[in-house]
């Protein structure tokens, strides 16, 4: 089931209605990122408000999805002692079948289900499964007492205002993707989901069939055995029950596709929309003898016929939802986007709220999530901060300015004074206006990394998108950021002291000198573009009086810092434990495996750890703060490792994609985190496109690298996408336009000529003197013509708009599950970013092997 973004309040709304204080806590599952951690802070916000328990638990994988739904969600239900309740999960399982994940399916016996226990799907990564989607729980008929799927207020999955909560289920709340961009999809689902099994209609047919046989036609004639479907003339005196027609039918009875990421879940069934006979609605009009003078009653479908319409139904179906989980990965909105829009609704809107919901939305630049997946940003030189999701990423943004001006009106004497500076105003504030201040503001930001807390020399130097551009791993690239300062007028002096300490003519000066000389070394994007009215690609800024003034960008590499490192001390600790747990291992086989739970334990406890450390720090601004440091510790490491990787040249050419393995050198344990590696993936392969010219705008971009962690004798690999945005020219767009419209042309032409050839048979027929029933049917050219329509429909705009919107997507998840099932690799998919796993140490040669030669980009 789906939520419309009409709607988005209303269930909320019922549960206000409905708590009081014997009800269940509210259970939330996030996942372990930044955009997830504030749409959670903004939750419990509201919660808070409304006096409504909640208890949170924070998800790393699918393995801890599991165990939740054992331990936390199914107890929830009323047949296991529960009173019901309401599950929100927040960046967690969109891309999996949740209520086969939760432990929430009926079994065969009829038992199991929700069980009273709804839950609320959040989440910004594609492909949705449908399942949650469009699918809709088994619940007892009250009048019959069968299980039935029919409810009030849902119609095809769509919740409308008549739908009453509380009974349980999956609901996604759509942020406008699914009612704009799947119908098809919804259609075909749903379709499904009402058909039969085609093994039941084997069953039905062969009855009709026997029934067929034993009544005499009425013409007298002996009747001829009909051949099944798909047999060859060889094969028609076999016995109809015989294995030809058995590994047929195993073959087309395939249920609703599930989510590539998941196993096949149990073949829904539903009612045979379609008479086997009987019919009207089937019966032919243009028959002869309804030409003829004797009233006859209206030819019908035979059963064979319409067995042949469903199968083709079926597959067609199966085509459109197989195609849509083949698009590969991308994101759409962020969840803290989604979650902001909610409290909107409720009226509940503040400064708190509005710089939780920018700093989630701003974190997903900072880990390449973009429209197609996993990748570099195609709008990285478009000026400002990079475009998580294209145009529709900047509304949001712009939405977002228009709530800052809302909700912290700035006064009119510094209105006049910004618009009298002109470009020379849009100086970076490093402070707050009085020592109450607590407003957010629009700020020039430019790309530099922690520019309030760092020098400026280190600010730029640790700046992805600086650092590529300059080449600033070799010794000629650090002489071209010199330059570069030098002709601003800045000394070396002067930048590497702290950016708060420096010179206050040289900071009010800095945006126009960057203005002026960023573009003579190729750095357009390196700050916005001079638009004072409207002030887009601006960043936003936060102060907490004189303690703290941070930008949304550094707020979210803090977050992303203490989720993947934790702080110094507890980094040390966590590796020296590792080590420990190496050693007891391999010195001891008899308590093998009370050491392996206990090192999960124990891994799992600093997870929570980083969790709380990082849930608290977003309302604790000393906290986050005090974790700055932990920031610039990853991000040298990025630079060191990268610089280490190019200069080594331990960058492989593989024929799909390039690859680099991180084995050795101080920093490798940090990257045995899926965070870091992204980020330093990022940064090598930003690196990568200036020296190769491809910049991350079409194919040819792809990256592989691996992180080894020693400790539990794998490697931690990320597939990186090509951020290949730019859809098909304009002369390929053509030519498919004139093929399409040629195949459209000939499909006129076949179907006149065929229905000449049918008249002409007809009238030979009738001249020989045959009777209706001896006039043979054109089978096997109505199938031929079926085909080719199937065939026309494959190049039909409907499927030109599918190819677009898979277009340059993120397909390391797929590819990753093709090599695991050709392959023998020990290879572990536990990440909610499937473009992550994790492969056994001496795997990983014949793992990138057949890697290599997948699609991993659509």
């Amino acid at each position: 089931m789906y939520l419309p973004r009409e709607l988005i309040s209303q269930l909320y709304l019922h549960l206000l209605r409905t708590n009081h204080t014997l009800s269940p806590p509210v259970l939330l599952l996030v996942a372990l990122e930044p955009d997830a951690l504030c749409a959670c802070r903004i939750l419990t916000a509201l919660l808070k408000r409304d006096y409504i328990q909640h208890k949170i638990q924070p998800i790393a994988g699918y393995g801890d999805l599991t165990r939740a739904g054992e331990e936390l969600v199914r107890p929830m239900r009323t047949m296991d002692g529960g009173n019901g309740g309401v599950v929100i999960c927040l960046g967690v399982g969109g891309m999996v079948d949740l209520e086969h994940e939760l432990g929430l399916e009926v079994d065969e016996n009829g038992e199991g289900g929700f069980g009273g226990v709804e839950i609320w799907l959040m989440d910004s990564r594609r492909p949705w499964n449908l399942t949650n989607a469009f699918g809709s729980p088994l619940f007892p008929d009250p009048q019959t007492g069968e299980l039935v799927r029919a409810q009030p207020g849902l119609d095809q999955g769509r919740i409308s205002q008549a739908y009453k909560p509380g009974r349980g289920g999956v609901v996604v709340f759509d942020d406008g993707d699914i009612e704009e961009e799947l119908a098809a999809e919804r259609a075909a689902y749903c379709s499904l989901e009402e058909m039969p099994e085609l093994g039941d209609v084997d069953d039905a047919m062969d009855g009709a069939e026997s029934e067929m046989e034993d009544d005499p036609p009425i013409s007298g004639q002996a009747p001829k055995k009909r051949k099944s479907w798909g047999m060859d003339e060889d094969d028609s005196d076999d016995d109809e029950d015989g294995p030809p027609r058995q590994k047929r039918r195993s073959n087309s009875s395939s249920p609703i596709p599930s989510s590539p990421d998941h196993a096949e879940r149990p073949a829904r069934r539903g009612l045979l929309t379609h008479r086997l006979g009987g019919s009207s609605d089937f019966s032919r009009s243009d028959s002869p003898r309804s030409r003829s003078s004797s009233p006859v009653v209206p030819k019908e479908k035979s059963t064979l016929v319409l067995r042949r319409e469903l199968i083709k139904l079926h597959a067609k179906h199966n085509k459109t939802i197989e195609e849509y989980y083949t698009l590969g990965a991308s994101y759409s909105e962020p969840v803290s986007s989604i979650v902001y829009s909610l409290a909107s609704e409720l009226g509940r809107e503040d400064n708190d709220l509005l710089w939780l919901a920018i700093v989630g939305v701003s974190s997903l630049e900072l880990y390449g999530r973009t429209q197609n997946g996993v990748s570099l940003s195609p709008l990285s030189t478009a000026g400002g901060s990079s475009g998580w999701n294209g145009d529709r990423g900047e509304r949001v943004r712009s939405i977002f300015r228009d709530e800052v001006r809302r909700l912290n009106p700035i006064d009119l004497k510094d209105i006049a004074r910004e618009t009298s500076l002109g470009d020379s105003g849009g100086v970076i504030p490093t402070h707050a206006r009085s020592p109450t201040d607590m407003s957010i503001r629009l700020s020039p930001e430019p790309r530099f990394l922690l520019i309030r807390h760092w020098s400026l020399y280190d600010s730029m130097l640790h700046s992805p998108y600086l650092s590529a551009r300059l080449h600033i791993w070799s010794d000629a690239g650090r002489r071209r950021l010199h330059k570069l300062l030098a002709k601003m007028g800045v000394s070396l002096t002067q930048c590497k002291q702290n950016y708060t300490h420096m010179d206050m003519e040289l900071k009010r000066g800095l945006r126009e000198r960057l203005l002026k000389f960023a573009p003579v070394y190729g750095l357009d994007g390196l700050v916005p573009p001079p638009s004072q009215q409207t002030k887009d690609g601006w960043g936003f800024v936060r102060c907490w009086g004189w303690k703290a003034c941070l930008s949304a960008i550094d707020a979210g590499v803090v977050l992303g810092a203490i989720l993947e490192v934790g702080d110094a001390t507890s980094f040390k600790q966590t590796s020296e434990f590792e080590s420990q747990d190496r050693g007891r291992n391999g010195a001891s086989q008899t308590n093998g495996h009370d050491e392996v739970v206990e090192a999960s334990d124990t891994a799992q406890q600093h997870i929570s750890a980083r969790f709380w450390t990082a849930y608290d720090a977003i309302s604790s601004v000393d906290l986050l703060v005090s974790h700055i440091t932990t920031a610039q510790h990853l991000h040298r490491a990025i630079l060191r490792t990268g610089t280490s990787l190019i200069e080594k040249k331990q960058i492989r050419h593989l024929r799909a994609f390039r690859m680099a393995v991180v084995k050795e050198g101080p920093d490798v344990q940090l990257f045995t985190h899926p965070g870091a590696l992204i980020k330093l993936a990022l940064w090598v392969a930003e690196a990568i496109g200036e020296l190769n010219g491809v910049k991350g705008r079409r194919k040819g971009g792809e990256l592989v690298v691996a992180g080894l962690d020693e400790a539990r004798g794998l490697y931690v690999v990320v597939g990186l996408g090509s951020g290949g945005g730019i859809g098909p020219t304009k002369d390929q767009e053509k030519k498919k336009e004139d093929k399409r419209k040629a195949k459209a042309s000939k499909k006129e032409a076949k179907e006149l000529e065929k229905e000449r050839k049918r008249q002409a048979r007809i009238d030979r027929n009738l001249a020989a003197g045959l009777d209706e029933d001896e006039i043979e049917d054109d089978t096997e050219d109505e199938e031929e013509d079926d085909e080719s329509d199937l065939s026309d429909d494959e190049d039909g705009p409907e499927a030109e708009e599918r190819k677009r919107r898979g277009y340059g997507r993120n397909r390391f998840g797929l590819a990753f599950n093709e090599v695991v099932n050709e392959t023998r690799a020990r290879v572990k998919i536990d990440s909610f970013e499937h473009c992550v796993v994790e492969v056994k140490k001496e795997d990983l040669s014949g793992f990138l092997e057949s890697l290599s030669m997948k699609a991993v980009v659509g």
